[in-house]
Protein backbone atom coordinates (compact mmCIF):
# COMPACT_ATOMS: atom_id res chain seq x y z
CA UNK A 1 0.00 0.00 0.00
CA UNK A 2 0.97 3.42 -1.04
CA UNK A 3 1.12 6.07 1.31
CA UNK A 4 -0.85 9.16 0.41
CA UNK A 5 0.73 12.04 -1.65
CA UNK A 6 2.09 14.91 0.99
CA UNK A 7 1.94 12.15 3.95
CA UNK A 8 3.53 12.90 6.94
CA UNK A 9 5.86 9.96 8.75
CA UNK A 10 6.64 9.42 12.45
CA UNK A 11 10.12 7.71 13.51
CA UNK A 12 9.47 5.91 16.73
CA UNK A 13 12.86 5.38 18.93
CA UNK A 14 11.89 2.89 22.18
CA UNK A 15 15.34 2.85 23.41
CA UNK A 16 15.85 1.67 27.35
CA UNK A 17 19.67 3.83 28.08
CA UNK A 18 22.79 1.75 30.03
CA UNK A 19 23.01 2.21 34.01
CA UNK A 20 26.09 4.62 32.71
CA UNK A 21 24.79 6.67 29.81
CA UNK A 22 24.49 10.10 31.48
CA UNK A 23 28.16 9.31 32.77
CA UNK A 24 29.25 8.78 29.27
CA UNK A 25 28.01 12.14 27.79
CA UNK A 26 24.34 10.64 26.88
CA UNK A 27 22.70 13.97 27.49
CA UNK A 28 24.74 16.50 25.85
CA UNK A 29 24.79 13.88 22.92
CA UNK A 30 20.68 13.20 22.49
CA UNK A 31 20.36 17.49 23.35
CA UNK A 32 22.64 18.03 19.85
CA UNK A 33 21.25 15.14 17.68
CA UNK A 34 17.91 16.84 18.57
CA UNK A 35 19.09 20.55 17.82
CA UNK A 36 20.93 19.34 14.55
CA UNK A 37 17.53 17.26 13.51
CA UNK A 38 15.63 20.12 13.87
CA UNK A 39 17.93 22.21 11.26
CA UNK A 40 16.88 19.20 8.76
CA UNK A 41 15.16 20.14 5.84
CA UNK A 42 11.57 18.45 6.12
CA UNK A 43 11.66 18.37 10.19
CA UNK A 44 8.62 19.19 11.86
CA UNK A 45 8.84 18.60 15.48
CA UNK A 46 9.36 16.09 17.67
CA UNK A 47 8.33 14.58 21.26
CA UNK A 48 10.52 12.53 23.68
CA UNK A 49 9.91 11.50 27.21
CA UNK A 50 11.89 9.07 29.59
CA UNK A 51 11.17 7.48 32.76
CA UNK A 52 13.68 6.75 35.89
CA UNK A 53 13.94 2.90 34.84
CA UNK A 54 15.72 4.72 31.82
CA UNK A 55 13.37 3.19 29.01
CA UNK A 56 12.23 6.31 26.76
CA UNK A 57 10.70 6.91 23.41
CA UNK A 58 10.90 9.49 20.89
CA UNK A 59 9.16 10.37 18.06
CA UNK A 60 10.46 12.55 15.59
CA UNK A 61 7.53 14.01 12.56
CA UNK A 62 9.16 14.67 8.71
CA UNK A 63 7.36 16.23 5.79
CA UNK A 64 8.31 13.71 3.70
CA UNK A 65 10.02 9.76 3.34
CA UNK A 66 13.00 11.38 1.86
CA UNK A 67 13.73 13.82 4.58
CA UNK A 68 13.52 11.06 7.26
CA UNK A 69 15.90 9.19 5.48
CA UNK A 70 18.49 12.04 4.58
CA UNK A 71 18.13 12.39 8.42
CA UNK A 72 19.09 8.72 9.22
CA UNK A 73 22.18 9.15 6.81
CA UNK A 74 23.41 12.20 8.23
CA UNK A 75 27.08 12.14 8.46
CA UNK A 76 27.09 13.51 12.46
CA UNK A 77 23.61 11.31 13.08
CA UNK A 78 25.50 8.32 11.61
CA UNK A 79 28.68 8.58 14.02
CA UNK A 80 26.52 8.82 17.06
CA UNK A 81 24.68 5.62 15.68
CA UNK A 82 27.85 3.94 15.37
CA UNK A 83 28.68 4.03 19.39
CA UNK A 84 24.66 3.50 20.45
CA UNK A 85 25.85 0.47 22.53
CA UNK A 86 27.56 3.12 24.88
CA UNK A 87 24.59 4.51 25.88
CA UNK A 88 21.75 1.98 25.01
CA UNK A 89 21.04 -1.31 26.50
CA UNK A 90 18.37 -1.58 23.59
CA UNK A 91 16.25 0.10 21.12
CA UNK A 92 13.91 -0.39 18.41
CA UNK A 93 13.17 2.16 15.63
CA UNK A 94 10.15 2.16 13.38
CA UNK A 95 8.63 4.61 10.84
CA UNK A 96 4.94 4.95 10.28
CA UNK A 97 3.30 6.90 8.02
CA UNK A 98 0.80 9.46 9.85
CA UNK A 99 -3.05 9.07 8.10
CA UNK A 100 -5.01 11.23 10.21
CA UNK A 101 -4.38 14.05 12.83
CA UNK A 102 -6.84 15.24 15.60
CA UNK A 103 -6.40 18.38 17.73
CA UNK A 104 -7.83 20.48 20.68
CA UNK A 105 -6.69 23.42 20.34
CA UNK A 106 -3.65 24.50 18.41
CA UNK A 107 -1.19 21.76 16.73
CA UNK A 108 1.50 21.00 19.31
CA UNK A 109 4.75 18.72 19.92
CA UNK A 110 5.02 18.26 15.84
CA UNK A 111 1.73 17.38 15.04
CA UNK A 112 1.32 19.78 12.14
CA UNK A 113 -2.26 20.63 10.60
CA UNK A 114 -2.42 21.63 6.83
CA UNK A 115 -5.44 23.86 7.25
CA UNK A 116 -3.69 25.75 10.81
CA UNK A 117 -1.01 27.90 9.95
CA UNK A 118 1.10 29.46 13.26
CA UNK A 119 -0.65 32.69 14.34
CA UNK A 120 -3.65 31.92 12.43
CA UNK A 121 -7.09 30.51 13.13
CA UNK A 122 -7.80 27.35 11.75
CA UNK A 123 -9.58 27.14 8.65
Amino acid sequence: MQPPPGAQYAVIFTSRLQPDAEAKGYGEVAARMAALAREQPGFLGMDSVRGEDGLGTTVSYWRSKESLEAWGKHPQHLAVQRNSQAWYSEYQLRIAVIQEQRFLGPPTHGAVDPHHQQGSKPK
